[in-house]
């Protein structure tokens, strides 16, 4: 499964350079976050329908897989989604649509907890849950071993996916031919600080707190004792959330433990896969000033930061006059730069291609 090395210096992409162009009334990040995710069309291709698939793990535990498989494929795109997302994600949807026209199978291995069902084990996922991702791209190779492999990451899967390349290191290359990581918060101090503050906290901390109370106090009946639910009931932001329910459940001391311990952003020098990392400068859950630089990433690392987006937005606008965009330019773009860096023969979707992979 070896796919080349990329070996050209890395570099930060930081301004618009024309992609993305999200419809004229987003105008910053919190709109083209939103807008995204409720509005905006889901790339290219008909309906999406999952297979599910059900995982044991090692711990007599499981997971959900939703996977598309066409017989004639031969390239293989493994999605982690985000903090309390799915398959039913919008961007989940448009990578599998994008995957689908190029004929590749796509599979969404779903974090514990997230598939609709609560899981049976004690532990639930968190940021730096590199173990796990590590477990689902072995078990992935098992179950398609005949396909070549590329990986995608989003928000806390994202930070996640770079955990396990850096953990890895060398080793990732039998697994992996190329990984992408889109809106990862690298640095989670800064980005817990972020999303626990004004506005961010009125629009998202509330929404991410409310299922995962839910899922607290069913982890709590299950296993009294394990945590302090009370405490992890009475959080009102992230921040206190993962003190009192994520840290102690996964083995961390405290939340200041699991932040320093999950953030990806320490260790990019040591990845050794070619391995994209895009991040909005406008992101509102992932400052700006707490991005890598390209001084602080390895050689098979490419940044790309565009000024706009938003948080997993990337909607580009048709013309002058649509409204909702499309995020269907987001894995276009990720997925030529993927097969690219893989060696794969790439027919290029994306009309900015030439902007970003020149």
């Amino acid at each position: 499964m070896g796919g080349i090395v990329f070996c050209g210096q890395a570099s930060a992409r930081s301004g618009d350079g024309g992609w993305p162009r999200p419809p004229w009334w987003q105008r910053d990040g919190h709109l083209q976050t939103i807008g995204a995710a409720l509005w905006a069309r889901r790339g290219r291709g008909g309906r999406i329908e999952w297979t599910r698939e059900r995982w044991d793990t090692p711990d007599g535990d499981f997971i959900d897989v939703d996977h598309i498989t066409p017989a004639t494929a031969s390239a293989l795109l493994l999605l982690f989604h985000g903090l309390e997302g799915s398959s039913a994600s919008h961007y989940a949807r448009a990578f599998a649509r994008e995957a689908t026209l190029r004929g590749w199978a796509v599979a969404v291995p779903h974090f514990r907890g997230c598939s609709g069902e609560p899981n049976r084990a004690p532990r639930a996922y968190h940021s730096g849950d590199f173990e796990e991702v590590g477990w689902m791209i072995e078990r992935a190779a098992g179950r398609w071993p005949t396909l070549s492999c590329v990986a995608v990451g989003v928000s806390l899967g994202g930070n996640a996916l770079l955990r396990w390349l850096q953990e890895a290191g060398t080793t990732a290359a039998t697994r992996l031919c190329a990984a992408a990581a889109i809106s990862a918060p690298l640095d989670l101090a800064a980005a817990g600080a972020a999303i626990d503050q004004g506005l961010n906290r009125v629009l998202y901390a509330r929404m991410f707190l409310r299922t995962m109370r839910h899922k607290a106090r069913e982890k709590a009946r299950r296993y009294p004792g394990l945590f302090d639910l009370e405490r992890a009931l009475a959080a009102r932001t992230l921040r206190a959330f993962d003190d009192a329910f994520t840290a102690p459940l996964h083995g961390f001391r405290d939340v200041d433990d699991y932040w320093r311990r999950a953030s990806a952003k320490p260790h990019m020098r040591t990845i050794r896969v070619p391995t994209l990392v895009l991040n909005a400068r406008n992101d509102p859950f992932v400052p700006a000033a707490s991005l890598p630089s390209a001084a602080e990433v390895g050689p098979h690392v490419q940044l790309w930061q565009p000024a706009a987006g938003g948080h997993v937005g990337f909607a580009a606008a048709a013309s002058p006059w649509d409204l909702r965009g499309d995020v269907g330019a987001l894995p276009q773009a990720a997925m030529d730069w993927l097969a690219r860096a893989a060696g794969w023969r790439c027919e290029c979707h994306n009309p900015m291609h030439n902007e970003y992979h020149g």
